[in-house]
């Protein structure tokens, strides 16, 4: 028979460097376990110790009963279960018994008593409480001998008070010898105590400082590089830990894959950082959030592949959809689908969504079942411990803290963890963060469920946090033989500034710089940042440190906007057809036309459901109003005939189209919001709507008239002219396109008048504009297109009509004298282009102007190269400052 031998451990990383220390040294017949599983094993059947997971689900069920004196009012507050938990771990590793009658007079104790009492009855047969498996572990400790043999406890530096007894009465049976660091707190135990050598505090360990958290990490992966390809150190004798792991784990997450090391994280990577935590993170955004599209598209990438639901509809069915749409209305998503079904029959599958859609727009009511439907496997599984641990309505901030065991094993890689589990797994090379007098050690808050006027905090918490942090610090320096590295933080991730802490005492420190040049590198990004010469020789780094040396230039350069003359992009860009947006971008902004329209650039679009419309967006929702209404009155009655009843009907019947129809198309608001929106821009369409000012009987309207378009343009609707015939500006090489807002015709075209709706505020001295230096082109151009294609020369009226406010009307009194003003300044804007001399307008670093993206963030730039820029633009200059 197999002579039986056991190790208690304390960590689950002492315990994966036990078995392969174990493995490595052949041991056959060793029993690698914690204390509570030695507890389980000495219990017999299948017992086993109670497990943080099912400690939560119990807990949940627990406070859900009700009943209770003082905690009913808060049972259901998110984050309870978790802290019922954790107090109950506090009172049975305290040893406290809490159905005692010298501890019943307090309603408080009497409230977790009962909650004790009853996750004692709902817990699974073979599933004990600390207290109640010592004791079952103690009813059958006789057959100590064959169960567990010798015992070595390795590690520990103390032993919570409920498994003492158990460990004293375990002695009596086999041998227990303790192999303890030196600051392991022993004096209760009578056994065999192998104590290692105390290490002086003042031992060979460098302090270093850092910028922040994530300049600590950067440092901490150099340090554990450089041991390795020094041979100095292997991966599994490396360690990096600190009190506490949150502030440092994301930055670990983010550079560990590009260090290309193995890293082992023993409490758990973030959950979050893994595709199935993403899967859970989406189905919460779309049901704590609202449904929307673009929700809809992260949450079908992810969860796609799963063998849900998902998998049955066909493939890219979403690109038959219109990107625009908030689409956040299952009528909504109704109507997109049968009109995506129309254009193509193939996708009828499509509609197998609708139901998901409608179970989505149940919200957090349906957060069980919708997980049911789109999740599977690991994602479930934390799908529903996040729900274990909190209210659904809290399920965002459950996910956030919940983590997955790590990929690699902390038996061949560097590990980072917390200085607990560390101190019970010591490696010889360690690097410690966090050595602030905020961190290290932390300071004990008082307990959420029994505070310390209920139960005294001496006697409920037995191992204070800061206690500990000294005694794990203590033990992870002495049993450190190889290199120490202290590291702290100059400032906190939030920019605070941070103290040293006590446990470095006067130890000199060597402030590191966040742009040092390492002795070591972490990446081929830290090794080119090191080496300049070696960085300068790859085009992309060259051409961006070119760039940024230019700009710091007085003269205009290539990094400016300056190109080639009569370059082949620039020619293009002027010979296209230019609509009224574009030619007011190359009069105000050249450099702006280039980037726009030759080189294709456009400004992000924000995808999230807006709360209101951009000023742009709804100026077109006022003139889709204006259009539609027109329409309806077109032919019969007429919309010079029309009464004001008929206007105000075919107004909304136009508002009650546009309000289904645009989150088809489009972001909008949502759906109160954007009612509000709607209504308020039917108001401004009706004062235009009702100011007709047409009084001959023989005049037709016409709305969104449209002119210079192209060979293959569709024409659906009478129109005044062949839309098609090009529209050129006089004496330029530019040719227009767009559609006249409204044109009032005389049936004998003998007279013609244009207006141009602003849904803005008329401004200050409006009566003086003609072009605004640049940004009133549209009435004169619509002017322009009028006598291009009215071939009887009618008199011409062009005009603007603010209906913000009091409604005003702006006639521009000389057409042809705007025309030729118009005229001249293209010719200058197109000559500065072709010159290859581009600047920015005078707006172009105003937060209004959608490309200031692409200019420098620097507040310097604009002032560096103003001289050069007003040189360059004195011919076009002069046209920015007329009326």
């Amino acid at each position: 028979m197999l002579d039986i031998k056991t190790s208690v451990i304390g960590s689950h990383l002492a315990f994966q460097g036990r078995r392969a220390a174990a493995a490595r040294a052949n041991e056959c017949g060793l029993q690698i376990l914690t204390l509570p599983q030695l507890a389980a094993r000495l219990a017999g059947g299948f017992t086993a110790p109670l497990a943080t997971e099912v400690l939560d689900l119990a807990a949940q069920h627990a406070l859900a009963e009700g009943g209770f004196v003082e905690l009913d009012a808060v049972r259901h507050l998110p984050g309870m279960n978790r802290a019922v938990s954790r107090t109950l771990r506090k009172v049975w590793d305290a040893d406290i018994d809490l159905r005692s009658k010298g501890r019943s007079g307090h309603a408080r104790l009497a409230d977790l008593a009962l909650i004790e009492e009853r996750i004692r009855r709902s817990l699974p047969d073979a599933t004990l409480t600390p207290p109640d498996l010592r004791a079952a572990a103690l009813e059958r400790i006789h057959h100590a001998k064959r169960a567990i043999g010798p015992v070595t406890i390795e590690g520990l530096s103390w032993i919570a008070p409920v498994w003492r007894s158990l460990v004293e009465a375990l002695s009596k049976e086999v041998l227990v010898e303790w192999q303890a660091p030196a600051p392991a707190e022993t004096e209760w135990f009578a056994g065999s105590v192998i104590r290692s050598k105390e290490v002086s505090a003042e031992r060979d360990a460098s302090a270093v400082s850092c910028a922040d958290p994530h300049h600590e990490v950067v440092e901490s992966l150099r340090w554990a590089r450089h041991l390795i390809v020094s041979g100095a150190a292997k991966p599994h004798e490396i360690a990096i830990a600190s009190a506490g792991t949150m502030p440092w784990d994301d930055h670990f997450c983010a550079l560990a894959a590009d260090a290309g090391l193995r890293l082992h994280f023993t409490h758990g990577i973030p959950a979050l950082a893994t595709r199935d935590g993403q899967r859970c993170a989406a189905l919460a955004d779309m049901l704590l959030h609202g449904l929307n599209q673009q929700r809809m598209r992260r949450l079908v990438s992810l969860c796609r592949g799963q063998r849900d639901p998902l998998d049955e509809l066909p493939q890219q069915w979403l690109a038959s959809l219109p990107r625009g749409a908030t689409l956040a209305r299952v009528e909504d998503w109704q109507r997109a689908i049968a009109a995506m079904v129309l254009r193509d029959p193939s996708l009828a599958g499509v509609q197998a969504v609708l139901p998901l859609v409608e179970l989505l727009t149940s919200g957090i009511s349906a957060v069980r079942e919708a997980g049911q439907q789109l999740l599977r496997g690991r994602a479930l599984q934390l799908w529903e411990a996040a729900l274990r641990t909190a209210p659904p309505e809290a399920i965002e901030l459950s996910l956030q803290n919940a983590r997955f065991e790590s990929e690699n094993d902390a038996a061949d890689s560097i590990v980072w963890c917390s200085a607990r589990d560390l101190a019970a797994a010591p490696r010889t090379h360690v690097r410690l963060l966090g050595l602030t007098n905020r961190n290290w050690p932390r300071r004990a808050g008082g307990d959420a469920i029994l505070p310390d006027h209920v139960l005294p905090a001496d006697e409920l918490d037995v191992d204070p946090v800061a206690k500990a942090d000294r005694r794990h610090f203590r033990v992870i320096l002495e049993a450190a033989s190889g290199e120490v590295v202290l590291s702290r933080s100059r400032r906190s991730a939030q920019g605070s500034r941070l103290g040293r802490s006590p446990l470095l005492q006067d130890r000199a420190e060597i402030s590191l710089s966040r742009a040092r040049i390492p002795e070591h590198a972490w990446s081929e990004a830290d090794r080119l940042m090191a080496r300049p010469k070696d960085a300068a020789k790859i085009d992309r780094i060259a051409s961006a440190d070119l760039c940024w040396r230019n700009w710091h230039l007085g003269s205009l350069t290539r990094n400016d906007g300056q190109f080639d003359a009569d370059h082949p992009v620039i020619l293009r860009a002027i010979e296209r057809v230019q609509s009224p947006t574009s030619l007011q971008r190359l009069l105000r902004d050249p450099l702006g036309f280039v980037w726009r329209y030759g080189l294709g650039w456009s400004a992000p679009q924000d995808r999230e459901q807006p709360l209101t419309m951009a000023p742009a967006e709804f100026g077109k929702l006022v003139h889709d109003l204006l259009r539609r209404s027109v329409n309806l009155l077109e032919p019969q009655p007429g919309y010079a005939r029309a009464s004001d009843r008929e206007i105000e009907d075919a107004l909304k019947e136009a508002a009650q189209f546009v309000r289904e129809s645009w989150p088809l198309e489009g972001h909008v608001p949502p759906t109160l919001l954007w009612n509000n929106t709607l209504d308020f821009a039917a108001s401004l369409a009706l004062v235009g709507l009702l100011r007709k000012e047409i009084t001959e009987t023989g005049t037709r309207s016409w709305t969104e008239v449209p002119f210079g378009q192209s060979e293959d343009f569709a024409i659906d609707r009478e129109l005044p002219w062949d839309p098609r015939i090009p529209v050129a500006v006089p004496g330029t090489p530019v040719k227009l396109r767009g559609a006249i807002d409204r044109l009032d015709l005389r049936m004998d075209h003998s007279a013609a008048r244009v207006t141009d709706y602003k849904t803005s505020e008329a401004p200050r001295n409006a009566n003086r504009i003609v072009i605004n230096g640049g940004a009133e082109l549209q009435r004169a151009l619509y002017g322009l297109a009028c006598r291009q294609l009215l071939q009887e020369d009618p008199q011409i009226v062009a005009r603007l009509l603010y209906l913000r406010g009091e409604p005003l009307v702006l006639r521009l009194h000389d057409l042809d004298a705007a025309i030729e003003q118009i005229a001249a300044f293209i010719n200058v804007a197109v000559a500065m282009l072709r010159r290859g001399s581009p600047v920015p307008g005078r707006l172009s670093f105003d937060k209004s102007n959608e490309l200031r993206l692409a200019l420098p963030a620097s507040p310097g730039y604009e002032r560096r190269k103003l001289i050069a820029y007003n040189k360059a633009s004195e011919n076009i200059a002069r046209f920015w400052s007329v009326p």
